[in-house]
């Protein structure tokens, strides 16, 4: 029986993934399709993919597949074959491939499996996530973008928005997917004869959320295929005007690829241009912001003084600091003016 799991620790992953010479792609997919034995294809899955020496995050569940990962370049037609020939379903899958990309994203292959391949709190018989809007393509996107009787509606979070949105996108300003459902249908119920466009990174938030909203008696409902990735993938590929303003956050190491020339955001300890998220350096807080190329040579990389002094302390007295915090997720929330903590990030969303 081989080895189903990674038994190296990640600091030893990483390092020889920084060493490889050979060029990966990172590239995104995701199918609502249903699989009986989530379990048994995940571990097929995953004999075939660490052979070919795949890197990233697929988590599975009997509603589908939601992929992010790193192909060696050498290995990319036999990983289109493995996954192709995998299930039915799966046969000549769209892949979003990654705009700006030098194929460090990931270091490990983590396969998992889940109740759900999004997070979406729905706890209704009834729902079907595969009666989904109508899907959009580049160029009928930035058709409806100007029409006056359509609206944009974003369905990723808050921090996601800051940094990149389509020309008067609708924000729904929430820190989980499964809070914005309700939200998004709460905040649009007095426009439910308008035609609703919902969009998010890669399309699996935006797919569902579609279905959501027809769900709940929204009958003009689109979604954007392939998300941002593959929209602005297109748009560029045609010479359309990219109607995406600013840089697309993303799941890994990069954080964010850029799709236009535009800095929306602003750096969240000085208020200077700025749509770069980092991660504090304190291990004890580990808060994800914006910060500006200044204030982190000031801040030493940290959100704060308080953290730039601990970073400061021998490592034991950090430790010690440390001891009996939450060990959540930290999210700096503009909106609400404060820290916010949470125990969930968004699965991969191609997104």
């Amino acid at each position: 029986m081989p080895v189903l799991h990674n038994r190296i620790s990640n600091e030893e992953l990483r390092a020889r993934m920084l060493a490889e010479t050979e060029p990966r792609t990172t590239v995104s997919f995701y199918k609502y399709f249903q699989i009986e034995d989530p379990k048994a294809f995940r571990d097929a899955l995953y004999v075939s993919l660490t052979r070919l020496n795949v890197f990233g995050r697929i988590y599975v569940a009997k509603e589908g597949i939601n992929a992010q990962i790193s192909v060696p370049q050498s290995q990319f037609e036999a990983f289109k074959a493995v996954l192709f020939s995998s299930h039915p379903a799966l046969d000549q899958i769209r892949l979003n491939v990654a705009l700006e990309d030098d194929g460090k994203s990931f270091w490990v292959l983590r396969l998992k499996v889940r109740d759900r391949i999004v997070a979406d709190g729905i706890d209704d018989d009834s729902f079907d996530p595969s009666n989904v809007g109508e899907y959009l393509k580049a160029e009928q996107v930035n058709a409806m973008i100007d029409d006056p009787d359509t609206l944009f509606v974003d369905m990723r979070n808050h921090y996601e928005y800051e940094v990149g949105h389509f020309d008067k996108a609708i924000e729904v300003p929430s820190d989980t997917f499964r809070d914005q459902l309700p939200m998004a249908v709460d905040m649009l119920k007095e426009d439910k004869d308008k035609k609703i466009v919902m969009y998010c990174t890669g399309g699996i938030r935006c797919e569902k959320a579609s279905a959501y909203m027809l769900h709940n008696g929204f009958k003009n409902v689109y979604h954007v295929e392939g998300g941002i990735i593959e929209y602005a993938r297109r748009a560029k590929e045609k010479g359309l005007p990219v109607k995406f303003k600013g840089k697309n956050f993303v799941f890994d190491e990069r954080m964010g690829e850029r799709i236009s020339d535009d800095v929306i955001a602003h750096c969240h300890q000085c208020g200077a241009a700025c749509d770069n998220h980092t991660n504090c350096k304190n291990d004890g807080c580990h808060l994800l912001f914006i910060q500006c190329p200044a204030c982190a040579a000031k801040f030493d990389g940290c959100c704060s003084e308080i953290c730039m002094t601990e970073l400061k302390l021998p490592v034991e007295e950090q430790r010690a600091l440390r001891a009996g915090r939450e060990n959540g997720i930290k999210v700096f929330n503009k909106s609400k003016g404060l820290l916010q903590t949470t125990m969930h990030i968004p699965a991969p969303e191609n997104d």
